[in-house]
């Protein structure tokens, strides 16, 4: 399976990703596989089919992240967020 990079992102759901050929290749929000679009960043890794478009041009279809990518992904806000403290042991303050 064909790997690029992402190259650039637009707010209006596509975006274009650099194939290892060098070239550009056009991509829609709808052709993602397993990663919503705006949790893509500029840069990461992806691997993909290619298509076609409905005006004949190259298209890549099934994008998804790479393995490598998806292992480095940063964790989700519920595995970052802190325990909430507690008063310590012999604390002197009353509650």
């Amino acid at each position: 399976m064909p790997k690029g990079t992402i190259k650039r992102l637009m707010e209006r759901g596509f975006g274009f990703i650099k194939t290892e050929e060098e070239k550009d290749l056009f991509f829609h929000r709808n052709d993602l596989e397993g990663v919503e679009f705006a949790s893509l960043n500029e840069g990461q890794e992806v691997e993909f089919e290619k298509g076609q478009g409905q005006d004949g041009r190259p298209k890549a279809v099934k994008v998804r992240l790479t393995e490598a990518e998806v292992k480095e992904e940063p964790p989700s806000v519920e595995e970052t967020a802190e325990a909430p403290e507690t008063a310590e042991e012999g604390s002197t303050e009353a509650p």
